[in-house]
């Protein structure tokens, strides 16, 4: 039996200039069933519709007086048959059941199509070469990568171009301002041009809350726009759709990596460049689909100019008493010897520098999510050894467990020692910044596993002992001539 598909490709081929025979052979019809559809309609147009059921509406006798009542009283179009199902087993029993969902799906898309209210209707954009880029972070815990073994929390910044669809992807941990102003220009260098317009959702990163409602661009992000030559558009809060180009990105790219993944074998990755490396691998397989339209794209692009802006947003603080200096309302430890002086700290995606005189003196990972501070101890034992009674009480006591086996061994330490558990701990913590932290952590970990006490001699004696002193011993020059007067007298 001939085919609607067999007759189209049939004359697909006539039409691209093979003879009747050949293009019969190819799509498997005899050549004198090719001459009879050769110019006659499609098979499927002589059937006639069948304009009769084959068996009884089950919903007959409740469709008008049950089940329309209620489609029209759900003005918005949300309900669904399965609760129309569940609801007529309760008052009907056995006589209805989930063998005629399908029936009642039917019917009660059929009655909407014809009854029911209006959708929304979405409007098909005609995007310009070079007018328009998009961007946004999507959140990729989802994935379940990890690093080393670790759990990593991360997010991935889009920069998309909706005329080309070509894109940019960078690393990122959360939505700041410096991490927004990387992944531009990134994405702008390596473009290599600029788009008229920027379009993106209600961040906060960009905009701020004004007072009577409503967001506009903040003053830092307006200066973005304005070293570029763009302008930015955004969104309604809350409709996403109307930044449907890079949301859709979202979506392929991360199905794109979580296949990826699976044929990988693993999730676990050795380090962040490596994950990196391999997200860059996937982003270039799907922008390969966009090459032609690029070099288009390109070429509309505004120049860019001469130099990128600093990817960092410099405070000036005074390191307090505390050996710590407050910004952006987090509070980091430094080096006690700066305590008194003003610095300028840069705060970058990642990483906050603290500078002094125009020399970098401390780099240390930003602090991310809700926590307020983070203090490194090795900036303030060498001022708690002397008082170890400041540890009881001390603001960030917590901040001074480097890891969960120092915290185990303090734990120790109270249970052994009680009040004496401070100064003992405090010892053990010195003596971790004075030789190797990780030597000290090993010996804690070999006393808890046997279930000795961790105090400070103990631990001392595994991770650093004291090295044998060795005397020195002089030994002078040997005297040759007592050896000639001996060598003289033996010969008489």
């Amino acid at each position: 039996m001939v085919t609607d598909a067999q007759v189209r490709l049939l004359r697909k081929k006539m039409a691209e200039g093979k003879t009747v025979m050949a293009a019969a052979a190819a799509v498997g019809m005899s050549e004198r069933s090719a001459y009879a559809w050769k110019r006659r309609g499609l098979p499927g147009d002589t059937k006639k519709k069948r304009a009769w059921r084959t068996r009884r509406d089950p919903f007959d006798e409740v469709w008008d007086t049950e089940l329309v009542p209620v489609l029209k009283a759900d003005e918005h179009g949300v309900i669904e048959a399965t609760t129309l199902i569940a609801d007529l087993q309760k008052r009907h029993g056995g006589q209805y059941g989930l063998g005629q969902l399908r029936t009642l799906q039917r019917r009660v898309h059929e009655w909407r199509a014809l009854h029911g209210p209006g959708k929304e209707v979405m409007f098909e954009q005609r995007h310009v070469a070079g007018r328009e880029g998009a961007f946004d972070f999507t959140d990729c815990n989802e994935l379940g990568v990890t690093i080393a073994g670790q759990v990593f929390e991360h997010l991935l910044f889009q920069f998309f171009l909706s005329f080309s669809k070509w894109r940019w992807i960078g690393l990122a941990f959360s939505e700041t301002f410096e991490a927004l102003v990387r992944g531009l220009q990134g994405a702008l260098w390596t473009l290599g041009g600029v788009p008229a317009v920027w379009r993106s959702d209600n961040l906060s990163a960009a905009t701020h809350q004004l007072p009577g409602g409503g967001r506009e661009l903040n003053r830092r992000f307006a200066d973005v726009l304005t070293h570029y030559g763009a302008s930015s558009t955004r969104i309604e809060p809350g409709e996403s759709h109307q930044n449907g180009g890079v949301e859709k990105s979202h979506d392929t790219l991360k199905s794109a990596i979580k296949q990826a993944l699976v044929l990988r074998g693993s999730r676990d990755f050795t380090t962040v460049a490596a994950y990196e490396a391999f997200v860059g691998e996937i982003g270039d397989t799907l922008n390969e689909r966009s090459t032609e339209r690029l070099v288009e794209e390109r070429a509309a692009l505004k120049a860019l100019p001469a130099a990128r802006l600093p990817e960092y947003t410099k405070y000036e603080a005074t390191v307090r008493h505390w050996s710590t200096v407050h910004f952006a309302s987090k509070t980091y430890s430094v080096p006690s010897r700066l305590i008194g002086c003003t610095v300028e700290v840069r705060l970058h995606p990642d990483v906050v520098e603290v500078w002094y005189r125009g020399k970098l003196t401390e780099s240390m990972p930003r602090l991310r999510g809700e926590k307020g501070q983070r203090i490194d101890y090795r900036h303030v034992i060498w001022s708690l050894v002397r008082k170890p009674g400041a540890f009881a009480r001390y603001r960030y006591r917590e901040e001074l467990f480097p890891s969960l086996v120092f915290r185990r061994a303090y734990d120790a330490l109270v249970d052994a020692r009680g009040d004496r558990a401070d100064v003992e701990y405090v010892r053990v913590l010195h003596l971790a910044a004075s030789t190797m932290q990780s030597q000290v952590e090993q010996a804690l970990v070999t006393l808890l596993d046997r279930g000795e006490r961790p105090d400070f001699i103990t631990v001392k004696a595994l991770a650093a002992p004291d090295k044998p002193t060795i005397p020195v011993v002089h030994i002078p020059a040997p005297d040759l001539d007592i050896y000639d007067r001996l060598f003289a007298g033996g010969a008489a």
